[in-house]
């Protein structure tokens, strides 16, 4: 009867249709049947459970992201040293009736370490008769970096340290820790330096240096006896500091702080701006209200250390140097270009602007995603700033980098079977400066 209507062929076509409509929906069922016995009918078996049960169990988007990622997600944050650092859910709420300290006060930290390095002679506080013992102490956060390559420069940043410490006989301390949740940012840095110098009586010198900055002179040697008389050492200007009140008139990303009282009751007076909230952000008023040319921001260590100088000239002036004579803090933007000038003109071992002891990134953070400079650009010259340093290593060894914008070196002299006559032109295999005072016994 479908003949006559619709004719034979067309009959045909439909008939096969049905056939395969059939096997369709076999395929269809029987897939079905295996995913209820691979997955799971969910708790009751119902339509619902089931389709909750396959999302838990079935790859999703969130299970393909980087762990980086993930961590990055549910993690809360503070600031930190260069990047975020979470805090702690048990730390107690700060008391805001209760004036901040870093710690219980301490009126007799000289008598005290005196009494200790006597007790302790195989510990002298002074390697040689000018040689003080130093500690240099950097830091970073304990989070991931939110730009995923930040990580990498953060391991070239400790290198770049270790290199330069490892020559010159100074230990170092690296720390991923925030000690005390209200200082955290800028003023992480002041809890650590304290507690170091009271767990640390051997160390005369704790020697600070942001992560973003790099040693670019390895060959150069604080001249130690010109710091006999101070307390405090930082890259600086007296006029901009004393005279024009300038925000940046000194620099607080790589200094030099003995261990003695007169430390400790600096590092009392220049906390308390620090404590983060109301409190910060009202000192960062009265800083920008005070001092030349600063913007509108919360108060920063740097800002409150010329702020205390300035006011407090009387009790602190006498025991802080603002050196200028070498770049114990160098600005990366007037230094970094200048870096192939210098290899043609210069040497290793002047620290200054033919030859810089530290480069300093100011501004661009490179373990967070924003910075004040476009972030190609500060990943191009910190690498030339790691590999201009780094060279200066290398070549003790027969390399050197190809260029200064490349990772792969190439060897500069051959290797002989007298490798204890080869001379080592900087003098940094065994530098006299590295040499520690034997005692007659």
């Amino acid at each position: 009867m479908w003949q006559r209507w619709l004719g034979e062929r067309r009959v045909r076509h439909i008939q096969r249709a049905l056939r395969r409509g059939k096997l369709t929906v076999l395929c269809l069922f029987m897939t079905f049947i295996v995913l209820r016995g691979t997955v799971g009918a969910g708790k009751f078996g119902t339509p619902r459970q089931d389709l909750e049960e396959i999302r838990s169990r079935l790859p999703s988007r969130r299970c393909s992201l980087p762990h980086r990622v993930l961590t990055e997600e549910h993690s809360p944050s503070t600031g930190g040293f260069s990047n975020s650092v979470a805090a702690d859910e048990d730390d107690p709420e700060p008391d805001p009736s209760k004036p901040y300290s870093l710690g219980p006060k301490i009126s007799d930290w000289d008598e005290q370490r005196q009494r200790w390095l006597k007790s302790h002679p195989e510990l002298p506080h002074f390697l040689t008769t000018t040689k003080p013992r130093v500690l240099l102490v950097t830091g970073s956060s304990p989070k991931p970096c939110e730009n995923p390559v930040g990580d990498h420069f953060l391991l070239k940043s400790i290198k770049n340290k270790i290199d330069y410490c490892r020559v010159h006989g100074i230990e170092i301390f690296y720390n991923m820790a925030l000690l005390d949740a209200e200082m955290a940012g800028f003023w992480a840095k002041l809890p650590l330096i304290r507690k170091l110098l009271l767990s640390h009586p051997e160390v005369e010198f704790l020697w600070w240096m942001d992560s973003d900055a790099m040693f670019t002179d390895m060959a150069f040697e604080l001249p130690w006896e010109r710091y006999a008389p101070y307390n405090l050492v930082m890259h600086g200007w007296n006029e901009m500091v004393y005279d024009d009140r300038n925000w940046i008139g000194l620099n607080t990303g790589s200094f030099l702080l003995r261990n003695c009282q007169w430390s400790l009751d600096l590092l009392d007076a220049w906390a308390p701006m620090g404590p983060k909230g109301k409190i910060r952000e009202e000192a960062g008023k009265v800083l920008t209200k005070f001092l030349k040319g600063r913007p509108v921001f919360e108060a920063d260590d740097q800002s409150a250390m010329v702020y205390l100088l300035v006011t407090q000239k009387d009790r602190w002036a006498d025991k802080v140097y603002l050196e200028s004579a070498y770049y114990l803090h160098g600005y990366w933007g007037i230094l970094v270009d200048r870096y192939e000038e210098m290899m043609e003109k210069y040497h290793p071992g002047l620290g200054d602007h033919r030859w810089p002891l530290v480069t300093h990134f100011v501004g661009c953070k490179p373990c967070g995603k924003f910075g004040d400079y476009p972030v190609e650009r500060c990943l191009k010259q910190m690498d030339r700033a790691f590999n201009f340093g780094d060279n200066q290593i290398l070549q003790m060894y027969g390399f050197t980098h190809k260029s200064l914008a490349s990772r792969k070196v190439k060897r500069i002299r051959n290797d002989t079977a007298s490798p204890l006559e080869m001379v080592d032109e900087l003098g940094l295999l065994h530098p006299k400066f590295k040499a520690v005072k034997v005692e007659n016994s």
